[in-house]
């Protein structure tokens, strides 16, 4: 490999690298969210309350892993879709605690780093139709988790400023 070259698996070391610190970066800010603030504070009028995407994050967490199991299980299989915003009134996730959701995603998210971090290049190599993009490597899922995380960590991070 030449200077300057980044390989498949230095990327995906990198995504994994990337969704413990972005587990990390949560528990920081959540430390400063008081259950009020958790429950009150949202993402505009009819938007998500910061429990209710700590919820999100929580279930998609466990969602995203399945999804990386049914393509290590079956041949390409069609991953199944959820609806995030169904999930969030069925499952009543403003009515969670922070704190529990909180706990939740970290040990979700402790078995999500060990199912990538214990891929072998065969594996990698699964794949399976995403409801959404077509073909979906394994590469594209543990892509997906922390660039997921990003964008919801923005998300909290413009509700407390407000």
């Amino acid at each position: 490999m030449s200077m300057g070259t980044t390989s498949l698996e230095q990327v995906r070391e990198r995504h994994i690298s990337a969704m413990r610190l972005t587990g990390e970066v949560l528990s920081h800010i959540m430390r400063g969210v008081s259950e009020e603030q958790a429950h009150e504070l949202r993402d505009g009028p009819a938007g998500w309350s910061i429990v209710e995407i700590v919820c999100h994050l929580r279930d998609f967490d466990q969602i995203f892993r399945s999804r990386a199991v049914m393509m290590l299980s079956e041949d390409c299989p069609r991953l199944p879709a959820y609806d995030h915003e169904a999930m969030a009134l069925e499952r009543a996730y403003q009515q969670e605690r922070l704190s529990s959701a909180c706990e939740q995603l970290k040990a979700s998210r402790r078995d999500t780093i060990a199912f990538f971090a214990a891929l072998t290049p065969d594996q990698w190599g699964r794949a399976g139709v995403h409801p959404e993009r077509d073909s979906f490597t394994m590469t594209d899922a543990v892509m997906q988790v922390s660039l997921h995380d990003l964008d919801h960590l923005e998300q909290i991070t413009r509700v407390l400023a407000g």
